[in-house]
């Protein structure tokens, strides 16, 4: 058990909660609140394990990234839904970690991962 271990059961929580009450748009994209998901949601879990990694490494224990890697994958279904896709994710909190890293923006990372929104979509809008 490690130090975050309240966060984590925070927004593994939060994430749940908000799958379960979930009302899809009903004309999509409602890209702020697919924006919000990924702030206070995606970007929450990713900062978590980052906090973690960073410093002092913290070693989260199965339960923890279980938790954090179920919230992650809720977000993100939950972001995608805001676009009118139903996708199952199962990506890892690390690998969404490192290309947030490397890609220094989160929108573009979730992007990236889920193709939500449909690429050629999201260029045609700019």
């Amino acid at each position: 058990m490690s130090e975050y271990r309240d966060r984590i059961t925070s927004l593994a929580e939060r994430a749940r909660n908000e799958r379960e009450s979930f009302v899809a748009p009903d004309t999509p994209p409602d890209e702020e609140r697919a924006v919000s998901y990924l702030r206070k949601g995606v970007g929450d879990v990713v900062s978590v394990y980052i906090d973690g990694r960073t410093g002092e490494f913290a070693r989260f224990d199965a339960d923890e990234m279980e938790r954090m890697e179920q919230a992650l994958n809720d977000w993100l279904a939950l972001y995608a839904r805001c676009y009118g896709y139903e996708i199952e994710t199962e990506f890892t909190v690390r690998e969404v970690a490192e290309l947030v890293i490397q890609t220094h923006d989160l929108h573009d990372t979730v992007q990236l991962l889920t193709r939500v929104p449909d690429p050629k979509a999201r260029r045609a809008r700019r």
